[in-house]
């Protein structure tokens, strides 16, 4: 996917996990850069901060506890390979079932 000259490392419908944290989502949108407030962004600790230059993507984001939306740097995220379906409840409006480590697209895009 690209964006604004930028080519997204993953797509809309992607199963991703957190590189450090113990979480996995889909993939729902994506920005091209940084485009969350300056509050979110200093909330994370300094020596965490990821660079601001670089895709940011929203997740419907699970953990064995709790279901939540994530907003997360590309550096964080990696391609989920444990082929197993996600259960957030929001994300069954967007997409369809679970193919090939991937959900589609339920619609065309705005």
């Amino acid at each position: 996917m690209q964006l604004n000259n930028r080519i997204a490392k993953f797509s809309l419908g992607q199963v991703v996990r957190h590189r450090n944290r113990p979480f996995r989502g889909v993939i729902f949108d994506v920005d091209p850069e940084f485009a969350n407030t300056q509050e979110w962004y200093d909330s994370i600790p300094e020596d965490a901060r990821p660079a601001k230059d670089q895709p940011f993507y929203h997740l419907y984001a699970e953990t064995e506890a709790t279901y939540y939306v994530a907003y997360v740097s590309e550096q964080n995220l990696v391609p989920d390979q444990s082929g197993e379906p996600l259960n957030h409840p929001d994300m069954f409006e967007m997409f369809g079932d679970f193919e090939d480590g991937r959900y589609p697209l339920m619609g065309p895009l705005n």
